[in-house]
């Protein structure tokens, strides 16, 4: 039942807060994270849910999981998003919608690519996530793409007003969306959060610049 009202007791992966930017129109954090192993599939390639791809490579669906060796893996969170971008190719070109990916993120204990159990799934992968460091605001509400390209935009104008200044095309080409809870989690007590990617440089000069009176951790 708790799920119903964000509860929530699964892994998520570890992360450092640089900064805990609180007292602005627009909370966000600066996190760090170290390598991640996720599973991914395109969205919109088949008639069949992405998430239910996913979830049956971990064997949440199905008679056994959708991976060599029939391996159980526990669910964890978020579950990454990455949105169809429109794309022009070239100057008399029309915009290009180009596919999202959906991601689980997979436990720690699966720290490389070797030790994934290989999808049976043809359009399922594998993906090793390099280290990273980005700007993440939290919200509640649905998981719909507009309102979290909403909170991306609303974000960057954020940064922008600390002292970094993104691009509206960086920032609607690589933001993501990380969801926490179960689609029957009312959706005023979800765990919502947009994910912008910084470089260390971007990251270090928010720091420096915001940390005054903010709690930060170096």
């Amino acid at each position: 039942m708790g799920v119903v009202f964000g509860k929530s007791n699964v892994e998520e992966p570890a992360f450092k807060v640089l900064l805990d930017r609180t007292s602005v129109a627009v909370p966000y954090q600066i996190r760090e994270y170290g390598k991640r192993i996720a599973v991914e599939t395109k969205m919109g390639e088949s008639d069949r849910s992405p998430f239910m791809k996913l979830a049956g490579y971990i064997g949440v669906v199905g008679n056994q999981p959708a991976n060599e060796g029939g391996t159980a893996i526990d669910m964890t969170a978020p579950v990454v998003r990455t949105d169809g971008k429109g794309t022009k190719i070239a100057m008399t070109a029309p915009v290009v919608r180009e596919e999202g990916i959906m991601q689980f993120i997979l436990p720690a204990k699966y720290d490389s690519l070797e030790k994934a159990p290989k999808p049976t799934d043809a359009t399922v992968f594998l993906k090793e996530i390099p280290p990273s460091v980005g700007a993440v605001k939290q919200y509640t509400g649905s998981y719909d793409q507009d309102l979290c390209k909403k909170w991306a935009i609303e974000l960057r104008q954020q940064l922008r007003e600390d002292g970094v200044d993104l691009s509206e095309e960086y920032v609607l080409q690589s933001y993501q969306f990380w969801g926490y809870n179960p689609p029957f989690t009312l959706p005023m007590f979800r765990r919502n959060e947009v994910w912008i990617p910084l470089t260390k440089q971007q990251a270090a000069s928010l720091i420096a610049s915001c940390g005054s009176g903010e709690s930060s951790i170096n």
